[in-house]
């Protein structure tokens, strides 16, 4: 603890430096655009990227497991974390839902939190999420971790008044994402403002370039003087523009003639504009165009090789987040030699239903598979071991090389007649 006090002192506290500065993060941007976690999910890519993650996170088996001494592995069934985390963390929530808001957390502010109800003894009985902007990370002078949670009126109907509750670091189950610190992720929505703000500016623009019959603005001119010209301007709206008043004839008085100065879009990229946004964007959760709709680049062939990319590089990393961060958060410090908590990937990285069979034929000649091990790979009831389930075979003309001709010299020799 003297070194903790050496090391660490009060004033050193963990934040995300970028999230520091609130105008830096949020706030305008190039595109002109106000961009904070819940606008940015108005924009159709990062919304589609959010939830990808999210649902494929929230819809892995999530298990405790248990350190065989034959130096395998068991499911733990009769732990109390094994049933919350795999189907309800609290008495509100199924596993998939938490784990989808705690993912979704993750992606928009770069940081995940959820409370730790313990008993008397430190054993888990409930995870309840908590919003990452009204979490902030500090030290105590001891140089202990703590987190101060900023509760509204509406979180407490036992205690109206909004204030702040202190929770200490074995009361809290924090995920971070990529940060500066190894403490606090800072938000991937705020680091790629502008990229996001640019996708929201252009949708907008489509949506106002519509919304005006797709005819670009212009000027109405006049030979002479206009007495009045916001009551001809308004005259003028109120007829022709809108998308329910396009292709209507225009009848022009007094010499009056319409002058188009817009930029048609097709001259300002606009289409291309807005498929570049959506590659940029998936390129910042690190997503595969064809799963946010952008087939252009993919086909029969490659789509399969991609979706095992995604799992390998894409979602691997954040399940090995989960996983560390819950055994350091859940299992109690007498608990992390003999278990492990651990995602199972395999059925998404399972092929179709042909080449999987090739592979459990070449794992059972082998002897590495037995007929149960198949079984359970393909969710199926096992066959009993007195019928040979978990039998692990080899073809008997396999030998090793060392023994290669010893059963023929050991066979009879032919008398000769």
């Amino acid at each position: 603890m003297n070194l903790l006090k050496g090391l660490f002192r009060s004033r050193d506290k963990p934040q995300n430096r970028v999230g520091s500065a609130f105008s830096f993060l949020f706030g305008g941007t190039t595109a002109g655009k106000t961009v904070n976690e819940r606008t940015a999910m108005q924009a159709t890519a990062v919304y589609a990227c959010v939830r990808i993650l999210s649902e494929a996170i929230a819809g892995l088996p999530l298990r405790v497991y248990r350190y065989r001494t034959d130096g395998g592995k068991e499911k733990a069934v009769e732990h109390r974390l094994y049933y919350l985390i795999h189907n309800e963390p609290n008495p509100e929530m199924t596993s998939f839902v938490f784990r989808e808001t705690l993912m979704s957390h993750l992606l928009l502010w770069g940081n995940a939190y959820a409370q730790i109800i313990r008993d008397g003894r430190g054993q888990v009985l409930a995870l309840y999420p908590l919003l990452p902007n009204k979490m902030d990370v500090s030290r105590s002078a001891s140089g202990e971790l703590t987190y101060t949670y900023r509760r509204d009126a509406e979180e407490s109907r036992i205690n109206p008044d909004s204030g702040t509750v202190v929770l200490r670091r074995d009361e809290v189950l924090h995920i971070p994402g990529l940060g500066f610190d190894g403490l606090i992720g800072y938000s991937p929505i705020g680091i790629a403002k502008n990229a996001i703000g640019l996708a929201m500016a252009t949708e907008e623009y489509g949506a106002s370039f519509f919304s005006n019959g797709a005819n670009p603005g212009g000027v109405l001119e006049h030979p002479g003087v206009v007495k009045d010209p916001k009551r001809v301007r308004e005259s003028w709206n109120a007829v022709y523009q809108g998308s329910g008043n396009a292709h209507r004839i225009a009848v022009l008085e007094e010499g009056m003639k319409f002058q188009s100065i817009g930029i048609p879009p097709e001259q300002a990229q606009f289409l291309e504009t807005r498929k570049f946004q959506l590659n940029e964007i998936a390129r910042i959760f690190r997503v595969p165009p064809h799963m946010v709709g952008d087939l252009e680049r993919s086909s029969f062939s490659n789509i399969e090789q991609q979706s095992l990319e995604f799992v390998k590089y894409t979602l691997n990393p954040w399940v090995m987040r989960w996983e560390q961060a819950l055994q350091q958060a859940l299992l109690l410090p007498s608990e992390k030699l003999r278990y492990f908590i651990r995602f199972n990937v395999d059925g998404l990285l399972r092929g179709d239903y042909q080449g999987r069979m090739n592979g459990y034929a070449t794992g059972r000649q082998n002897g590495w598979l037995s007929a149960n091990d198949i079984r359970e790979l393909e969710d199926m009831n096992r066959i009993p071991n007195e019928d040979g389930g978990d039998l692990y075979l080899v073809n008997g003309n396999m030998t090793k090389l060392a023994d290669a001709g010893v059963f023929a010299n050991h066979q009879p020799k032919e008398v000769s007649t």
